[in-house]
Parts: structure tokens; sequence; C-alpha cells
């Protein structure tokens, strides 16, 4: 809109407006803020303002300019500035009412101009009610949907992600760049690598540095050219000869240890390894030799009660040492850079028989030790033994009155064990198939029952949160282990301490002392109930089984090895073998296979069914390996016993390691 009507206002109109505006700017709306922001310059010519803000300059075309009166002018005159006098008015310059009284006044200041006016944008027109605005494109809001900016878009376009997430996406993208990189050493810096080891044989090894240095095929490697990478002083054996022992020191060197130096005994030289050898066995050590080594260990002893190698190797040589005592140590090796284990190979597993006779949930499993049959108990109430290599059924013992929850055979006497629901724990004399021995004294089920390696001590455990150990001759409790405070689901039994280990309902796991009968170790790293527990054949470790995780354990202490994470469901059992493959079986019928050493999962299995029953039937109670390792039975909900064998076709190229280490979360537990 243009502002024609300007030449109509007065110096009173003009005074009215500006008080208008000082009692209407602070009760506009917040869209006039913005515009409130823009400045308008007088320009330099008196045809238009110059209109400046963020889109850049207009030029509009000013009001008329208004008379002012005397008094007027001088409220707003510059600092400074004198009065003008009665005969001139200060008009702008080139205005309409420019007369000879106010030619020579100057213009005034922009400052003073921009106070006493409104803005052009919201300048109020005479005859009209509010505020009207100039023509001309205007500025677009943010909030408004005809026409958002490409900030506001940008910053629709980004999702906030939580510190947490951002960390370890970053991590994941590095471990992703450098995982193909893990198992490579790093290169050896050379010059480093010879300072680092003559530091280190100065330090360690400067009381024997003066003693023979065995160098091994030094033609095949460079012959005489071919130096201590060390930098010490060598003597190299004539070209085309033997190599031989050479004294590297400056002292003279006796026949062998406790033998007096004298000219007749002094050697220089020795003429092979063998006779080297043959000398150093053949004498005996010195006795100082002998008292020192009553009063302190040496370095290789150190080292290997440390379990680290004792020295470390050059590259391209090998420095060998011979004691005093007549002892040849190993070669100085470079320390290996941690690296993470790679997991072993194992053939797949696969399903070659099933065996149904049972007519309830078949709960437990054994094999005898001499591998011939195996046992079975189930909800049926029986106890059914059958031949191992035909899967046949050879009998079947009545006698519990509810499910058979554990079976053991002993390899010390011809004796089998049952405990069941009914709160009795039977001994069965197998060759007669009779019941010989009643165990009494748990207050609720039994849910498992474990036999002691060398001595006849039998342990049970119960729902009345108790284990108790019998003495399986005289049928005496021997003790009653009390500490959990729910159902104790699981236990077993070692040769070496801690004897008995106990997993519960209440989370825990317990290693006990069977002499005293009391707690050693309470391990509560588990968040939910404990079922199952196995012990390495072999290792001095144990694995525990719980919804939340399998966890490995060391002995004796119950030190925590690692998490196998993964099997999502309820574990009740677990076994393992000696080539270190670990079996989970869970309560929705799948089982999972480990490598022991690394936690690498590297197979599922989750088998059909028996026809007949319903999928929900479908639950692993129990699994067992035979005595020969290549059998896996396990016991289902199906009524079925299920038997695994190695894929004998499967090899590393068919069944390659898919094998990425996992990004190591800092857990509590």
């Amino acid at each position: 809109m243009k502002y024609g009507v300007a030449s109509l206002f007065t110096p009173f109109a003009l005074h009215q407006d500006e008080v208008l505006w000082s009692q209407t700017k602070d009760t506009l709306p917040k869209r006039s803020a913005i515009m409130a922001n823009i400045q308008y310059h007088r320009s330099s010519t008196p045809h238009g303002f110059t209109l400046e803000n963020s889109r850049g300059k207009q030029h509009m075309k000013p009001a008329a300019p208004r008379p002012q009166t005397r008094a007027k002018c001088a409220s707003f005159r510059p600092k400074g500035a004198a009065l003008p006098s009665s005969g001139s008015i200060p008009h702008p310059a080139g205005s309409a009412r420019a007369g000879p009284l106010c030619g020579a006044a100057p213009p005034l200041p922009q400052r003073r101009t921009a106070l006493c006016r409104p803005p052009a944008a919201l300048r109020r027109a005479p005859g009209r009610r509010g505020w009207l605005r100039p023509e001309g494109p205007q500025r677009v809001r943010p909030s408004d949907p005809a026409g958002p900016s490409q900030s506001t878009r940008h910053r629709a376009e980004v999702q906030k992600h939580s510190v947490h997430t951002l960390v370890f996406r970053s991590l994941k993208r590095t471990h992703d760049m450098f995982v193909a990189d893990n198992a490579k050493p790093i290169p050896l810096d050379e010059e480093s690598h010879k300072v680092k080891m003559a530091v280190k044989l100065r330090t360690e090894y400067g009381s024997v540095l003066h003693m023979p240095t065995l160098k091994e095929n030094l033609r095949e490697k460079g012959g005489a050219n071919t130096g201590d990478p060390y930098g010490h002083k060598q003597y190299t054996g004539n070209q085309g000869q033997e190599v031989e022992y050479m004294v590297t020191g400056t002292h003279p060197y006796p026949s062998g240890p406790g033998v007096a130096l004298t000219a007749d005994t002094k050697v220089q030289r020795m003429p092979s390894e063998s006779a080297a050898q043959s000398l150093a066995v053949a004498l005996p050590a010195s006795q100082s030799r002998l008292d020192a080594n009553r009063t302190a260990a040496g370095v290789g002893d150190i080292y290997r009660h440390a379990g680290i190698s004792e020295r470390s190797q050059p590259p391209g040589m090998s420095v060998a040492m011979v004691e005093a005592g007549g002892n040849k140590n190993s070669a100085l090796m470079p320390k290996k850079a941690p690296t993470m284990p790679k997991p072993q190979w194992h053939p797949p597993w696969k399903l070659y028989r099933v065996i149904s006779g049972h007519l309830g949930w078949v709960r437990c499993i054994a094999v005898e030790p001499g591998n011939q049959w195996f046992v079975t108990g189930s909800a049926d109430r029986t106890i059914k033994i059958w031949d191992l290599a035909s899967g046949k059924l050879k009998l079947s013992l009545t006698g519990h009155i509810s499910t058979v929850r554990g079976v053991i055979v002993s390899a010390r006497s011809p004796y089998l064990f049952s405990c069941g629901e009914d709160k009795q724990v039977k001994c069965w004399d197998l060759e007669y198939n009779k019941v010989i021995r009643h165990y009494h004294g748990h207050l609720s089920a039994v849910y498992g029952l474990d036999l002691h390696p060398t001595i006849d001590v039998l342990v049970t455990c119960s729902r009345d949160s108790t284990a108790r150990i019998w003495d399986v001759r005289t049928k005496a409790s021997v003790h009653t282990l009390s500490g959990h405070t729910n159902a104790v689901a699981t236990v077993k039994c070692q040769a070496a301490e801690p004897q008995i280990i106990t997993g519960s309902h209440d989370t825990t796991i317990r290693l006990w002392d069977l002499v005293a009968g009391k707690t050693r170790v309470t391990l509560t790293n588990h968040k939910k109930s404990v079922r199952a527990v196995v012990l390495h054949p072999r290792h001095y470790t144990f694995a525990s089984g719980s919804p939340d995780n399998i966890k490995q354990w060391k002995f004796p202490d119950g030190n925590f090895i690692q998490n196998l994470s993964g099997h999502n469901a309820i574990i009740n059992t677990l076994a393992v073998n000696s080539d270190g493959v670990l079996v989970s079986g869970a309560d929705n019928g799948t089982m999972h296979l480990w490598d022991w050493r690394t936690g690498y999962n590297f197979q599922r299995v989750h088998a059909a069914v028996q026809p007949g029953s319903l999928d929900s039937e479908s639950g692993i109670f129990a699994c067992v390996f035979d005595q020969s390792e290549s059998r896996l039975l396990t016991a289902e909900a199906d009524k079925t016993i299920k038997v695994y064998k190695e894929d004998d076709t499967a090899t590393e190229e068919t069944h390659p390691v898919s094998w990425k280490p996992e990004i190591i979360k800092r857990k509590r537990f």
C-alpha cells in the first residue's frame, strides 16, 4: 500500500501517532516483534526509504514530509546541536514545505527519526482503523505450513538417540572395521625389539651372559654374516666345521661345575653340543650352587610357577643358555599379543533314534559305567532299563508311588539309586531287581541325587530346601545341608574340594564342605532359578544353567569365568563331554550346543515331537552323554528318549565356524 496520504499530516497529528505508538507497542502480538527488528534508514536521496531486514534491501517510497513547529523540532535536535534560530524550522531537504526559513537546516539524524516514528510496517493511515502493512513479499514463519524452511526440515529428519546407543553404535562400527585383523600379530619393530631384549638380557641374565652360547645352523641362516640381534659379543665357529660351543666371556672357564680352575682344567672350547651336554650331565653341580638352590628359586622356577614362558626368542635367531648346573634352558621368546581365543570346531550332532515306551514324561536318565545299558525314570512312576546299542527295553522296575525325578547307577557296587516326588529315596539291587534300602528323612519331594565318586556316600536334594548326605550302607543321614531358602533343584559331587555343589530355586549356588557340613561359598550371580549344574570331566570348572544365562565358574572358590548367552528359556539340564561340547536342554524343547572354552554356540536343535503328542509337549528334562561320549541321550516331555550322534560326513568346509567376538559390555554380573 502506498503512503500518499502522508502529505495531510500536521505536526499535531504526528504527535498523536507517536503517543499512540508508545501506548500500543507493548500490546502488539508476537508477530510484530519480528517486524520491530526491521531498521528503516533514511536514504541519501529525498525519494525513498531503504528497508533492510534478513531478506535483503527493499526500496519504499516515503511519505511526504510534514511541517513541524519550532518547539517540536527542538526536542529532537542532535546532542550538542544549537537550537535553530527563530526564522528557520528544520524541515527535511526537498520537502514541499521547505522555504527560505528552513532551507539551510540540516536533516534530522537517522537515530532520532527511527525513534520518533512507528515502523512503516505498522504505521497507521488517517481515516482507517488498525495498522497497515506495506505491500511486498513477507517473511514466512517456520511454523507456517505454506513454506517450512530448510533448517526446519533438517531438524525434523534428525532422530535423537541416547548417549549409550551412540557410544555402542560407534564402538560396533570400529569393531566391525578391525575384526578381521584381531588374530593377526602386530609387526615387530626390529630396532625397538633389539633394544628391549638387550635391556632384558642384561637385567635378568647379566650374571650368566659370560657362559657358552649355542649357535644353531649358522650356515643355513647366513653363516658368519648372522650376528647377535641384541648386540652382544659373540664368536663364530670356523666355516665348514660343526657348530661348536664357544666361550663368549673374558673369564677363564673350568671344565665343569665344581672343578678347580687350573691351567689343565681351563677350557676354551667344547667339541660339540652332544659332548657339552654329556659333560654337563656327568659332572656334579657345585656345592655353592646347591646351597643357592636351597635358599632361592631360579628365574625359570619363578616363570614356570607363574605359568608363563621363561624366555623370548628374537626373530631369526635361537639363543640358548646353559646354566652352571648343567641344565639347558629354553630360548628367549617374544611375548604374544593377547588375542581372543577362536572356538574349536566340533561336528554337528544329528538325531538318529527315538525310543518310546514310557506312558508319562521322562524326567531323568543315567548311563551305567559299563556303557551297555541306560536307565530312565518317568512320571508314570516306573523305572525302565534299556539296551544302549539296540534301544530295546530290558527291564521295568515299579515301586515309586509318584513321579521318579532322579536315577543314578553306582560304579562301586551293583546298585541303582532312585528318588521321586513321593519323598522316597530307594536303593535297588540289580542282581535281584529289588529294593534293598530306603533312606527316610526328606519332608517333601526329592528332586535329584548324586553319588560321591570315591566314598560310599549318597547326596540328595529336595523341595524342603535342604540337601542330605547319606551313608549308603547304614542308611544313616550324615549331614543335613541347610541354608537354601527355596527348593534345591540339583546336586553334584566330586572328589576334590568343594565336594558338593547345589543349585536352588532361590537363585543361588552353594559350594559345601563335606566334612563340616557347612557352606564354603555362596554364588548369587544368577537372577532366576538354578535348575542345572554340570562339572567338567577334565577341567577344574563347572557350569550352571538358569533362564537368564548359563554361567561358567572356577573351583574351588567359585570364581566367575564367563556367560553363555542366547538360550532364552528355562534350562532344565546341562551335560558336557571331554571334547568341550556343552549341551543345554530347555523346557521349550530346544537344545543348544556350545564350545566350552569360548562359549560359542555352534548348533541349535529343536526336534519334532512324537506323532500323536501336542506341540506343547516339547520339552527336554534331562540329557547325558554315554561313557564313550559318542552318543547323546535326552529325556523329553513327549514320553520318548531321543539319541543323537555326531555327523560323520561333516567337515570344517561344510560346517564352518561362523564366529565373531562380541563387544564385551561391562555388566555387574
